[in-house]
């Protein structure tokens, strides 16, 4: 491992704790105390547990994805090891520093939120499951009715090239965005391949089908806007789109679109 510290005051915090790990390094061991959590700014890195004697790999984490936050927030002993997958660069997180950071990085906050939702959702599931009762099936919320597409017609999204097309949920919300192994959530439409520059957010906007038609809303904690037409929308303030708007998520554009089979 080899860490690399600049100092001044010109520098911002990702340079002042600015660490580099080479190929196959331990960033740190499960169960060891830590207080500290780190970012990603270049390479990959291994999130693994050792589980019945045998090393599983549980998430493979690239530029801007975060890990061992948890020692940060509760001083709690590391719950799974980090290995640099490639000669990486990590930003190098203090209790302070991540107080700075949850302040001026709405984006972080949020996918930490979502990171700490899905962890719950799951222990409850796996509570059900050892008392014997899981749900089946989400009640529909009252007064709230299924809605009826025409089975002839297809709806999509075309990228600005005219040949990458992704198509939409028909019932419920498509999610807009680029795959996230820190939350595990991966977008309905995943832009990861499109977004070289990384410009849209892991969850960064959705499309709702319901009784109103299509309406695009742009997710909490989002850093680069979203637009219809040109025009920015306000964050959870649904806009109507209809076939042959332009929708820009970050620096991509997809036109909305509804054909006949």
């Amino acid at each position: 491992m080899k860490a690399v510290f600049k100092s001044g005051s010109s520098h911002g915090p990702s340079d002042q704790f600015l660490t580099t790990y080479l190929m196959g390094d331990i960033i740190f061991s499960e169960g060891e105390l830590g207080t500290e959590m780190y970012i990603v700014q270049s390479g990959t890195v291994e999130i693994f547990k050792k589980i019945g004697g045998r090393q599983k790999v549980l998430s493979t984490l690239e530029k801007g994805d975060f890990f061992g936050e948890m020692s940060v927030l509760e001083d709690f002993p590391r719950t799974a090891s980090a290995r640099a997958r490639t000669d990486v660069e990590v930003v190098r997180i203090n209790q302070t520093t991540f107080d700075q950071m949850i302040k001026s990085n709405t984006e972080i906050a949020v996918r930490m939120l979502r990171k700490f939702s899905r962890r719950l959702r799951e222990t409850t599931t796996m509570l059900e499951e050892s008392l014997g009762h899981k749900m089946d099936q989400i009640d529909q919320p009252s007064g709230v009715q299924p809605v009826l597409r025409e089975e002839h017609e297809v709806y999509r999204l075309v990228g600005a090239d005219g040949a990458t097309e992704f198509h939409l949920n028909r019932k419920g919300d498509t999610l807009i965005g680029r795959a996230d192994p820190v939350t595990g959530i991966s977008p309905d439409v995943d832009l990861t391949a499109l977004d070289t520059q990384r410009s849209t957010s892991r969850r960064h906007a959705k499309i709702i089908a319901d009784e109103k038609g299509f309406r695009l809303v742009e997710e909490i904690g989002v850093m680069n806007g979203t637009y219809v037409n040109g025009s920015k929308l306000p964050t959870g303030e649904p806009a109507p789109i209809k076939d042959g708007d332009v929708l820009k998520v970050g620096l991509i554009s997809l036109t909305f679109r509804v054909t006949k089979n």
